[in-house]
């Protein structure tokens, strides 16, 4: 074996169960004590840090499972990097696997893991050297200086290492993704408190204090006669409303397939294809891109180089290639500008500005899409194989696996577009909206939770009812 095929089926790695499948209270187990961890580094700040220039960033952090200035400040950000690249390249065909054989399979797995921990410490010298998060400014020139820096990215890389490690306990031992639970965990404890919190808010513009959560605002602008915060108020919690219902609905909407038992006539089942055939996956890729360009615009900017366009104090992007691809308006979003400004004196820029938003969360989405079916094994042939293997066919059909794949591409490939081009449209469009939180990071959170709770009732409903594994592939 070559050293490279050494190195990378010798990556440390989590190991998964013995028993093929877990129960119900095992995984609830797993994915709770994951859960409470991530809050945990979440709330441990870096040793020696003196400057956080990324804490502007909230929205942004959201949307990476990050807490910025804590231990995990990098997140989800290097692993989602890493996927992104295997995926373009893998998709394009400037490397080749085929993920159908296992030996390819944990190849492809193995490369990808590599590249994620060479991103991790990437990412954490990048953060600390490039102004983001360094140390406080009167050591500047001194030993101690270059000390706090080596122990920030230190600090940085052990906690990649752990959202890493934390990912694949997730998948193995608990319900769905690390990743998804990161962004869910994250955006409602956010959603929380911009929607309840009493606390003054910062930075405010009027001369009464209002509160930070949107729901006390609303009360106190309403009874102090200020209509324009309180239309505010009220279009945040509405558009977060709209956004969970378009969610949860869209994740509702299914195609299902008839499948009969080959050896059991006149029994069979309906096989369920989400019309989100990929769910949150692609939005969450092309979402975390748009997200690393801005911190990679702020860094650049610190740094004396504003390639990609400048930044402003309180985060937005406001010239450059960031600035056409950001929500117009910042976190009120397009609505909350119209409101404050007019919706003819903010001039046209905005409007092209959000047209072009929108349209980079679609295409992205799309592309993001398609890969993704083609890399985890949600592609028609990899289907009808894990059909056929279970004993199911399509009724009418001779049990042949090409004719299967041909049936399935049918549904399989209009699902990957249209879902794709679905969940990137409402992505951007909740972003417009102005939600309470981030509208992309909110729509993701809407369908991880409700994933999760399928997961969840399915392997409920399979501990109750043993004789359901059978039938369910258990």
């Amino acid at each position: 074996m070559s050293l490279w095929k050494t190195l990378i089926y010798n990556l440390p790695e989590v190991s998964g169960p013995t028993q093929r499948k877990l129960g119900f209270k095992e995984k609830l187990k797993w994915t709770m004590l994951i859960l409470v961890l991530f809050f945990v580094l979440g709330a441990v700040p870096l040793f020696g840090l003196g400057e956080n220039a990324l804490a502007q960033f909230e929205f942004l952090s959201l949307i990476l499972g990050a807490s910025f200035g804590s231990i995990i400040s990098l997140g989800i950000g290097p692993i989602v990097t890493a996927s992104i690249v295997m995926q373009l390249l893998n998709g394009s065909g400037l490397i080749s696997f085929n993920l159908q054989s296992t030996d390819d399979k944990k190849k492809f797995q193995g490369i990808q893991k590599l590249l994620a921990i060479l991103f991790i410490i990437f990412e954490a010298a990048v953060y600390v050297y490039m102004g983001g998060l360094a140390p406080n400014a009167d050591k500047i020139g001194t030993p101690v200086y270059a000390s706090l820096q080596l122990m920030l990215i230190l600090q940085l890389t052990i906690g990649g290492l752990l959202i890493l490690f934390m990912d694949e306990i997730v998948s193995k031992w608990g319900f769905g993704s690390g990743l998804s639970l990161f962004i869910a965990a994250g955006v409602s404890k956010s959603l929380f408190v911009q929607a309840f919190s009493w606390l003054p808010a910062v930075g405010g513009t009027t001369e009464i204090s209002y509160a930070t959560g949107a729901v006390p605002q609303l009360f106190q602008a309403f009874f102090a006669g200020d209509l324009q915060t309180a239309a505010l108020a009220i279009t945040a919690l509405l558009s977060t409303f709209v956004i969970f219902a378009i969610a949860v609905y869209s994740q509702a909407m299914k195609v299902e397939i008839p499948l009969s038992f080959g050896r059991v006539r006149g029994h069979g089942i309906r096989w369920p294809l989400s019309f989100i055939y990929t769910s949150n996956i692609p939005v969450i890729l092309i979402s975390a891109l748009l997200a690393n360009l801005q911190l990679w615009a702020r860094l650049l900017q610190n740094w004396g180089r504003p390639l990609l366009g400048t930044v402003d104090a309180s985060g937005n992007a406001v010239s450059g290639v960031v600035a056409w691809l950001s929500i117009p308006g910042g976190r009120r979003g397009l609505l909350g500008m119209i409101i404050t400004q007019g919706g003819l004196d903010i001039g046209f820029r905005p409007y092209i500005q959000a047209l072009v938003y929108l349209l980079v969360l679609i295409i992205g989405s799309v592309i993001f899409s398609y890969f993704w079916v083609q890399t985890s094994g949600m592609d028609a042939r990899s289907q009808a194989k894990q059909l056929l293997s279970s004993g199911l066919q399509i009724p009418g059909f001779r049990r042949d696996e090409r004719i299967l794949e041909r049936i399935l591409s049918r549904y399989i490939t209009p699902l990957t577009i249209m879902g794709g081009l679905t969940i990137g449209f409402l992505a951007g469009f909740a972003d417009l909206l102005g939600s309470l939180v981030n509208g992309t990071s909110l729509l993701l959170t809407v369908m991880i939770i409700y994933r999760l709770y399928e997961d969840i009732a399915k392997q409920h409903m399979m501990d109750m009812h043993p004789m359901l594994k059978k039938v369910m592939g258990g």
